[in-house]
């Protein structure tokens, strides 16, 4: 009894099989029957949906914020080692072989800010029209 059974499913199977055959043979030996370009277009990502105007208020900022940023590179540095370096002058001070060392760093700390400050105007100023 459970032959019978198995023999009908075996028997139900190929027909489905062949027709899979078949219809794979056609389909890759004919041509489709399809029109191309009958598919609804959609649009992905966010062309649509992102809003492109640009405010403008970034050309302002990013100057500002380089010069600002610029300006403080020069004058934190400046108020600590000139602090040190009058300091220094004092007639009585403990500190006053070091005079030396402060004015050293105050050449150094003129060079290295001149370095960062030209790159950062090389990077963004320049860009935006600002320095030539």
């Amino acid at each position: 009894m459970d032959n019978k059974s198995s023999s009908s499913q075996v028997s139900a199977m190929q027909p489905d099989d062949q027709q899979t055959v078949s219809s794979q043979k056609t389909a890759v030996a004919g041509p489709s029957a399809e029109i191309a370009g009958t598919e609804a277009k959609k649009a992905y990502g966010t062309a649509k949906t992102e809003n492109l105007r640009d405010s403008g208020l970034w050309r302002i900022l990013l100057p500002g914020f380089i010069i600002v940023a610029s300006l403080l590179l020069l004058i934190i540095p400046f108020l600590i080692l000139i602090q040190l370096l009058t300091t220094s002058l004092a007639p009585n001070s403990a500190t006053a072989q070091l005079t030396w060392l402060w004015i050293t760093m105050i050449i150094l700390e003129i060079a290295v800010a001149a370095v960062i400050i030209w790159g950062l105007v090389k990077a963004f100023l320049r860009q935006l029209g600002y320095a030539q």
